[in-house]
């Protein structure tokens, strides 16, 4: 089962852009990726720039409207993520509980919705999802240019 495991600190949502955190949380952050990586469970994981960062794109009859962060309606907003691999949910919630947070951060964790989750009309609809899974690879940075 894949779980994501949704970083939402309290503060955030109203930060500066550029804001970043400091060494000392960074650091006991990465001792729990590794332990994470070393159990063979972490698939993925990112950190966010702050909303004041970002833009939502909404859409009223069909059309897109974009508003520029920071949103000011915003009362909680993911600072980062990991997507976990386990057995259960409850081992999603244990490995969630190990977490080095602070006070100010709480951490929602979310089971992934695997194709044999629909019925059968959903998976036939979404036919080659599971394709596009599989091609999907890391990105490539902007500023990365082809080698010769």
């Amino acid at each position: 089962m894949r779980f994501m495991m949704l970083m939402i600190p309290k503060g955030y949502e109203s930060a500066e852009p550029g804001t970043m955190p400091d060494a000392d949380a960074v650091s006991a952050m990465m001792k729990y990726n590794e332990s994470l990586q070393k159990a063979g469970v972490l698939l993925a994981l990112d950190g966010l720039h702050p909303p004041s960062m970002g833009a939502r794109v909404s859409f009223t009859d069909g059309k897109p409207h974009v508003t520029d962060g920071p949103f000011s309606e915003a009362r909680e907003v993911l600072g980062g993520y990991w997507m976990i691999q386990v057995k259960s949910r409850e081992e999603a919630i244990a490995w969630a509980s190990r977490c080095p947070a602070s006070n100010n951060e709480v951490i929602e964790v979310r089971q992934v919705q695997e194709m044999a989750d629909f019925p059968a009309d959903v998976q036939k609809a979404a036919a080659g999802f599971e394709q596009m899974q599989q091609h999907a690879g890391p990105p490539t940075p902007i500023d990365s240019k082809p080698k010769h």
